[in-house]
């Protein structure tokens, strides 16, 4: 069964980049340009695994991120941050609010997609 993903980012390159890269490993992808638009496609989806953004308009991913957390369906799921930011206060803020790991852009596709078959198991 494929693994369902969901990306929230407010470039529309990197949801497109993110959804061509998915789609061809076999994923399943819901797209979501920031973090309210994000939990509304997760209220009606279950991905295995959240790919986001940390700097967006109106909710961003450290606001996304505690708010997937707070809710029970879920709590548990996985949640890379993937953003241009690499510093180490950030990393720690992000895993402060639930993170699960953190990727820089540019991102490695093989990688980015090893990041998600490790973290969904």
């Amino acid at each position: 069964m494929a693994l369902q993903v969901l990306a929230v980012d407010d470039s529309r390159t990197i949801r497109e980049m993110l959804t061509s890269c998915l789609t061809s490993a076999g994923c399943e992808v819901v797209v979501a340009q920031d973090g309210v638009e994000g939990l509304e496609r997760l209220s009606g989806a279950q991905p295995d695994v959240v790919i986001t953004d940390i700097n967006m308009p109106r909710m961003n991913g450290f606001e996304f991120i505690s708010a997937v957390r707070s809710g029970e369906q879920n709590r548990h799921v996985p949640i890379l941050v993937l953003t241009t930011e690499s510093a180490d206060d950030l990393k720690h803020r992000a895993r402060s609010a639930g993170a699960t790991g953190w990727i820089v852009k540019p991102f490695d596709e093989l990688k980015l997609i090893s990041a998600i078959r490790r973290v969904a198991t």
